[in-house]
């Protein structure tokens, strides 16, 4: 049989999540009929199989997890092990496929490229030429708060054209002029309660996708502290608390799905708006904006101009593919024109380096050679685990004292802020007056905390921090902002206090997600302790 001959059950599937997701995991397991099979090959599936799996690989973890909370038979515990690695592997194939298939569909396009003078301009002087193009934009009467289109956000702005004149549905209008906050929770409402059939609308599939990730990670709160309620109960009692934790994993995996399906509308909506630009009056509207920009730019920018023509010139002479119009070049010309111009980055700021941006090569010690001798100097780390959101942070400072403890996160950075507000204040009760600095290996938290610190605003730090815990933290350390500094340290390479706080990190996560009994954390308590020559006196736990 071929597929063509299955056209009913393509149609079937691509209305039916739950028939659907049976025939992939069948499929899977090799008992999958012929006929099934081959209609499961169809191109217009692709892309629903992915969602389908992601959500049953997130069912197959929590599966597992309810399994190890409840002490089933290690053969059970086995078998749940073994099927959800084979989900995971099901599901990375089938990325692949739907991934192989749109770089088939994509490879037929022919992409117009804009001259080469253009395309080094704006890589060279990213604001300079932005600022040039939204006043041709505005002159050509194009509406305000798009004139960025034609150089990003495209679909966003063939959207608004398209629907130019037309009344967006209310339900649209709310999803696009609410804030983030208040989307997210339209995303959970989406999983846990009703369906919102406006989500894949043009105007606000592309922020669904966007927030997608955060709405997710949500649903992992939920399931770390659904994990957390089981495991303070004795296994007699721990039934309706796994209960629990069985519906939590049963929302994420909505939320995994939907988070798939998103990021698939949205780039089947790139690739129907870019179609657009490339042909028809669209692409001859956008290529006309472009070069008046450009004639814009030259006459505001005349010395950075003569340069651009000047450097393109002399490449075009000897390029090998200038027949093709230097398709990749252009951002090795604009790097050497940025070099000559550092003032135009194209961003905001006050011009101050972070932290962070100290070279991988640079003497660890020699970031600490300005402080004090008061100075209490101490490294944090933080580790995040694969299925919840719980986290294990730990820490280790000069003066011998450490200490380690758990919380919740939505990704490895708000982890490692986590550890490192949790060391300073430890240790800023522990040595009044004295200044504080922590060292970790995570550039983002560091940039992050410094950020925060130096404003004096928490909602700096808000982009990676999602949960309240860890904005907690950040609220109590910015009142003690004059005695703390954050630096960044060059991980895993021998830094006994770096090696002490990660192997705390690590302990930490396995006590707080049940993987190590207390007596066997009280002795890796002890055998870290020795291993870093402090093996007198308690813990000094952060809070």
């Amino acid at each position: 049989m071929t597929i063509i001959e299955h056209p009913q059950l393509i149609r079937r599937f691509a209305d039916d999540f739950t028939g659907l997701q049976e025939a992939v995991l069948a499929r899977m397991n090799g008992i999958c009929a012929p006929e099934i099979a081959a209609a499961l090959e169809h191109a217009s599936l692709a892309g629903p199989i992915t969602i389908a799996l992601a959500h049953a690989e997130v069912l197959a973890r929590g599966a597992v997890r309810h399994a190890e909370l409840s002490a089933q038979p290690p053969e059970r515990l086995r078998r749940l092990r073994a099927h959800a690695r084979k989900v995971r592997r099901a599901r990375s194939q089938a990325e692949a496929v739907y991934k192989e298939q749109r770089a088939r569909r994509l490879a037929g396009r022919s992409w117009p490229v804009d001259m080469l003078e253009l395309r080094v301009a704006r890589g060279a002087s990213p604001a300079a030429f932005a600022e040039a193009l939204r006043q041709e934009l505005r002159d050509k009467g194009l509406p305000d708060g798009t004139p960025q289109a034609p150089e990003s956000d495209l679909a966003r702005w063939a959207s608004d054209r398209k629907t130019a004149g037309d009344e967006l549905p209310a339900p649209v209008r709310e999803l696009r002029d609410c804030d983030d906050e208040a989307f997210v929770q339209a995303l959970l409402r989406d999983a846990r309660e009703d369906e919102n059939p406006y989500l894949p609308h043009d105007a606000v599939v592309e922020r669904w996708s966007r927030h997608g990730r955060s709405a997710l990670a949500w649903g992992r709160y939920a399931i770390g502290q659904a994990e957390r309620d089981a495991l303070a109960c004795s296994l007699s009692v721990r039934r309706t608390r796994l209960d629990a934790l069985d519906d939590a994993y049963q929302d994420t995996a909505v939320l995994a799905a939907r988070s798939r399906e998103a990021l698939l509308r949205v780039t089947e909506l790139h690739d129907r708006m870019w179609a657009c630009a490339t042909t028809g009056p669209f692409a001859e509207l956008i290529a006309q904006c472009r070069a008046a920009a450009l004639a814009r730019f030259a006459d505001a920018e005349p010395e950075l101009w003569h340069s651009v023509r000047e450097l393109t010139v002399r490449h075009q002479a000897h390029c090998p593919e200038q027949a093709d119009g230097c398709p990749r070049c252009h951002r090795a010309l604009a790097a050497l024109l940025a070099d000559a111009h550092p003032a135009d980055t194209g961003e905001d700021g006050d011009g101050e380096h972070p932290t962070a941006t100290v070279p991988a090569d640079v003497d660890r010690y020699a970031v600490l050679a300005d402080l004090p001798d008061t100075a209490v100097v101490a490294v944090a780390d933080a580790g995040v685990g694969d299925e919840s959101a719980l986290c294990g942070y730990g820490w280790a400072a000069e003066d011998g004292t450490t200490g380690y403890g758990d919380s919740l996160a939505s990704s490895s950075g708000e982890a490692e802020v986590i550890g490192i507000c949790a060391a300073a204040l430890s240790l800023l009760e522990h040595h009044e007056d004295a200044p504080v600095v922590l060292l970790c290996d995570s550039a983002q938290a560091v940039d992050v905390v410094d950020m925060a610190l130096r404003s004096a605003d928490p909602t700096a730090a808000h982009r990676i921090l999602l949960f309240p815990e860890s904005r907690q933290l950040m609220d109590r350390l910015l009142r003690h902002r004059h005695r703390v500094q954050v630096r960044w340290l060059k991980g895993h390479i021998g830094h006994d206090l770096n090696e002490t706080a990660d192997a705390f990190a690590r302990l930490a996560l396995r006590r707080v997600n049940g993987r190590i009994p207390p007596s066997v954390a009280r002795k890796e308590e002890a055998r870290i302790l020795r291993s870093l020559g402090s093996g007198a006196g308690p813990l000094s736990v952060a809070a």
